[in-house]
């Protein structure tokens, strides 16, 4: 089955290098520059497309798709959809927690407090969604999933109006205060929980050739949302205030549904949809013994089936240890944000927009990577050079704020928007390639613990470490906090470096995705 995408430039006589065909076969994706007529295509191309070369009449010029890009784009739509959402949670629950009156601005151990809390309920929603996913499937889990969270996210919106509107106090302390906190957490550990389930189905609709072109446009599409959400935010807070402002998260994750039912709805008829497929079991006389042995492996722990599945495939092993070292780094540096940024900046709705427009920085950054460069770089670099290069960028700029005697929190800012833009570009690309030629397990079970739990168990164990340290020597400084930055960052390059030993080339991973397709 092949996807093409044909414009043509009505009108013109002329090659353009805007004139370009798109083909996305179900083997492969190839990108062709179209620089000149028609009839001069290449042959190779030609025969893709089934026949012989022709003029394009009208209705073959316009965009078509085949049912996979059109469950592949359903789904990246709806995962844009997310992203606005959140980008408008983010600097909103940020503005909250470092404000005087709703946060703890004056405990500096307050946030990695926080933060070490993250993992247990990330677990939490990873069982919860584990049990949906073994009932019910991958598409009613992500349903359901989405629903629950959005209906949380409008619940906490209703409770913060009633809340500040009364000004209600529970011994002398701002109720607000009870509500910053599991806000926090919970936007936390949301947010992975959903990715996770969108990336799994593009992962097994699209090959390993095809995703190592399109998963970076793909990404760059929620950078945009993102990136126009951020950049919202400081409007909207000013006409919806921070509650209202939440809302509008909660509602556009409810409206990501629609998309996401598309998506499966276009996979099921026509064949492609990731099925939870179990083992086929014999029949035989003893099938009390047999129920009881499938009980017994439904019941099994979620450490004893991550140990089990990371030990049959190294490479999720080596990257859920990558990730550990990589979030450790993240939280330290968000620790030197949040710090640096309740001091510089006062005002709770000036705050707000101030993180709002730099994470729409950081989504115009990311943007400009996914559609301009990672797309072509791909074509000539293996992934595993990438993951070797990632952490080196990264490094150079906690470098330089480390030697600060006190870094300012544009230094920061600085430190914190590279490694985020390196994240959400190159890395979550190179991330989503990992799972494409594994199995069902991989790709679902694998990927929500390493999504949910992986990242956020990352943050809560540097968090605690962090906590401890405060406990025993007091509160650090920048400067101090820096050092530790410097240190984890050489932690992750080393975990990069053992995880990119693992990561099969182009060539090896379309050869095993092919082996394990065939009928």
């Amino acid at each position: 089955m092949t996807l093409s995408i044909a414009p043509v430039l009505a009108g013109s006589s002329a090659p353009s290098a805007l004139s370009q065909a798109l083909l996305v076969g179900r083997g492969g994706a190839t990108i062709l520059a179209a620089s000149g007529a028609a009839s001069l295509m290449d042959p190779a191309i030609t025969a893709l497309r089934g026949g012989a070369s022709k003029k394009l009449s009208k209705s073959e010029s316009k965009l078509k798709l085949t049912e996979e890009g059109k469950s592949v784009l359903c789904m990246a739509i709806a995962m844009s959809l997310h992203y606005l959402g959140y980008s408008f949670a983010r600097p909103i629950t940020v503005a909250l927690f470092t404000s005087a009156s709703t946060g703890y601005p004056g405990v500096p151990g307050a946030y990695p407090f926080t933060m070490a809390f993250v993992s247990p309920l990330s677990l939490i929603l990873l069982m919860g969604y584990g049990r949906i996913l073994e009932k019910d499937g991958p598409r009613r889990a992500l349903k359901k999933t989405s629903f629950l969270c959005s209906i949380a996210i409008l619940m906490v919106s209703a409770l913060m109006e009633a809340t500040q509107r009364s000004g209600f106090a529970f011994w002398g302390i701002p109720a607000m205060k009870f509500i910053t906190g599991p806000l926090y957490l919970f936007r936390e550990s949301y947010v992975q929980l959903i990715t996770s389930q969108y990336w799994s189905f593009m992962a097994s609709v699209l090959t390993p050739n095809q995703s190592a072109k399109w998963f970076a446009p793909i990404a760059g599409l929620t950078s945009i949302s993102s990136a126009a959400g951020g950049m919202a935010v400081s409007g909207l807070t000013k006409k919806l205030k921070l509650s209202g402002t939440l809302a509008c998260t909660g509602l556009a994750l409810l409206s990501s549904i629609v998309a996401t039912e598309k998506a499966y709805t276009i996979a099921e008829a026509n064949g492609f949809s990731p099925e939870h497929a179990p083992q086929k079991r014999k029949k035989s006389k003893g099938k009390g013994k047999m129920k009881a042995a499938e009980k017994n492996e439904e019941n099994a722990g979620l450490v004893d089936k991550a140990r089990s599945l990371f030990a049959r495939v190294p490479v999720l092993r080596a990257l859920f240890l990558e990730i550990l070292a990589s979030q450790g780094l993240a939280t330290l540096l968000n620790v030197c944000f949040v710090q640096s940024l309740g001091k510089s900046i006062t005002d709770d709705t000036e705050r707000a927009g101030w993180v709002g427009n730099f994470y729409a920085l950081i989504n115009l950054f990311s943007m400009s990577l996914q559609f301009g460069v990672l797309p072509l770089l791909m074509q000539v670099i293996e992934p595993k050079d990438l993951w070797r290069c990632i952490p080196i960028i990264s490094l150079a700029c906690i470098t330089f704020q480390s030697l600060q005697h006190d870094p300012s929190l544009y230094v920061v800012s600085l430190s914190l928007l590279v490694m985020k833009v390196l994240e959400y570009s190159a890395r979550r690309m190179l991330d989503e390639m990992v799972y494409v030629p594994l199995d069902f397990e991989s790709r679902f079970v694998g990927k929500e613990v390493i999504g949910v739990f992986g990242y956020r168990f990352g943050k809560s164990l540097m968090s605690l470490s962090l906590s401890g340290l405060t406990s025993a020597f007091g509160n650090f400084s920048l400067r101090q906090l820096s050092m530790f930055c410097q240190l984890a960052g050489l932690g992750w390059a080393k975990a990069a470096w053992d995880l990119s030993a693992l990561v099969p080339t182009h060539k090896e991973a379309q050869d095993s995705y092919n082996s394990s397709h065939k009928k």
